[in-house]
């Protein structure tokens, strides 16, 4: 009798182990993103903001856009958050979301040396890149497939440089995020293209100052997709769209707008309808 009591003292007392366990365990998603977000400080601002109204945790898995996307596609998010248009149109048009939803956008800058050996400053970002590469000045690229990589990728092109034609050693390819990208240019004195928000977050600038801007070429949007249920079933459907509910609503978008370095203010929120109470 008194095995058979220790043995159901045992059984209740791991039951309520297990149940203690999973009532502690916190709801949380996974959210890949790109490194702009994530490096300029704007999700340690949002994801305290979103957990304490609804206590879902967030991961955050920051990326170049291009590799975001690729884990949404594997299913390893469940929700992506990125900036790349064209790129986030073809996610959905593959199926792997239902529907993009605008947050929010800042913009691109041209940063360099102070002292412009290539002449650019002043000039609209595809006569700026046409300088650069007429003067072989060092440039860096972050060459990661992110958003930022696509439009300067777009950029050169528009401005008829074909890399492929000309590149020598004073373009380089880090294959790295924002943050890498500009220390590199920092310590090599050399010419990047960079989102603002990162710009104005990094500290390490060294000689690099702000070349060209305003240019609206340089505008930077960004979105947020639920990774699609239907393709990859163990998404955490009702978390992941009780996030991307909440970045658009004006509770969400107010937070974004409350993001300020140095009384700078880094995302502009423009969700649809985020103006409705």
């Amino acid at each position: 009798m008194d095995v058979l009591r220790r043995s159901l003292l045992s059984l209740a007392f791991l039951g309520l182990t297990a149940a203690s366990a999973l009532a502690q365990s916190p709801r949380a998603i996974t959210v890949a993103s790109t490194t702009s977000t994530e490096q300029s400080g704007l999700f340690k601002h949002l994801l305290p903001r979103f957990t304490a109204k609804s206590g879902i945790e967030v991961k955050v898995v920051a990326l170049g856009t291009g590799q975001a996307l690729d884990v949404g596609r594997r299913g390893d998010a469940d929700v992506v958050f990125v900036h790349d248009k064209a790129a986030e149109e073809k996610f959905v048009a593959e199926g792997f979301a239902t529907i993009r939803h605008e947050v929010m956008y800042n913009d691109f800058i041209l940063a360099g040396p102070n002292a412009d050996p290539a002449g650019t400053r002043g000039a609209d970002v595809l006569g700026a890149l046409r300088k650069i590469a007429a003067a072989k000045a060092p440039f860096i690229s972050r060459g990661d497939r992110s958003g930022t990589h696509a439009a300067e990728l777009r950029y050169w092109s528009d401005a008829g440089v074909d890399l492929a034609a000309v590149r020598g050693d004073w373009y380089r390819e880090i294959g790295q995020g924002m943050g890498p990208a500009l220390n590199t240019a920092s310590a090599s004195n050399a010419y990047v293209m960079t989102d603002r928000g990162t710009w104005l977050s990094f500290k390490n600038r060294g000689e690099l100052a702000i070349l060209v801007e305003g240019d609206r070429r340089l505008f930077n949007q960004y979105g947020v997709m639920l990774v699609n249920p239907a393709k990859h079933p163990h998404v955490k459907a009702a978390d992941g769209q009780a996030f991307v509910d909440w970045v658009v609503s004006p509770d969400g978008q107010r937070a974004v707008a409350d993001y300020k370095i140095e009384g700078q203010q880094l995302f502009f929120p423009n969700a649809a309808g985020a103006g409705r109470s």
